[in-house]
């Protein structure tokens, strides 16, 4: 069934033009991986960018403003620009880190909102050449339907997190951090933290994984994998973590907890929700400081 709102826009197919302006860049990015490259750092050095973020959000801005003028762009590198109906939330390469030191987990993510509502979702993984993509009519991977599934016990399941970084330590403390990821890493069968948090929603997606949780996320990173993964029959809840107001949209919260179809996981279900819980009562505590 096709979005009310996208009926409305005289515009092109959204999620072929999603498509299309993943693979547009593709080729560039595999020649890039594994060569030698400079690196810079935004916020600090766990944060990575390199010209290959840069060149490819601009080809991807280009070719989108190009096919539907009535957008607002939304990249990781360059802001926000235009102001149409269309909103689109685009990383370049989410999991610059991996693609810098080449490690073969990174992915291009471009997702089409309308109105707070995600009508279009592509995640495409070069290396692997995994294009995963959804609408409202479904899930696919590589063009052929997507049907998430998940252990049914916690005890068994694999759990992709980020959890904890240095940012964790210092908002949570060190030891209410580790604390956490002792509890996380007791229960479940497996842990990973491959470095890409759309790429390892999509895994949960393709049933690769069971679950993943993150508390550090931004819309570009997380809003294409959210409507992959509930049109393959998943499950994602976004955690406002004391940065958005509750009831904000799940792709604008910056904690996330994601299930795949048939896991149901209390463990994790009370850890992400207490982090969530704690950086609320953090701000609430000391208005002005940052929790995220």
């Amino acid at each position: 069934m096709t979005s009310p709102s996208a009926k409305l826009l005289p515009q092109p197919d959204l999620l072929d033009v999603a498509r299309r302006a993943t693979l547009l860049v593709g080729d560039p990015l595999r020649a890039a991986f594994r060569s030698d490259m400079a690196v810079d750092y935004k916020v600090d050095l766990h944060d990575i960018v390199t010209v290959h973020d840069k060149q490819s959000e601009v080809s991807i801005r280009d070719f989108i403003m190009g096919e539907v003028p009535d957008s607002t762009f939304l990249g990781e590198e360059g802001g926000s620009i235009g102001n149409g109906r269309v909103h689109w939330y685009v990383d370049p390469i989410d999991g610059t880190s991996n693609f810098a030191r080449g490690i073969a987990f990174w992915c291009v993510s471009v997702a089409a909102v309308i109105d707070d509502e995600i009508v279009a979702g592509v995640i495409y993984d070069p290396i692997a050449e995994n294009l995963f993509s959804a609408d409202a009519g479904g899930a696919w991977l590589n063009g052929k339907a997507l049907r998430s599934s998940a252990v049914a016990d916690e005890r068994q399941a694999t759990l992709i997190t980020g959890y904890p970084v240095s940012r964790d330590f210092r908002i949570d403390g060190r030891e209410v951090a580790l604390a956490d990821f002792g509890e996380l890493t007791e229960t479940f069968s497996t842990m990973r933290r491959p470095g890409s948090a759309a790429l390892s929603l999509a895994h949960v997606a393709a049933g690769w994984a069971d679950a993943a949780t993150g508390f550090g996320v931004n819309a570009w990173d997380v809003t294409a994998a959210i409507l992959i993964l509930r049109q393959a029959g998943g499950r994602y809840q976004g955690l406002t973590m004391g940065k958005v107001a509750e009831g904000s949209p799940d792709f604008l919260c910056p904690g996330y907890i994601a299930t795949g179809q048939g896991g149901d996981y209390p463990t994790l279900q009370r850890v992400a929700e207490g982090v969530s819980a704690r950086r609320q009562r953090a701000k609430d505590d000391l208005p002005g400081v940052d929790v995220k």
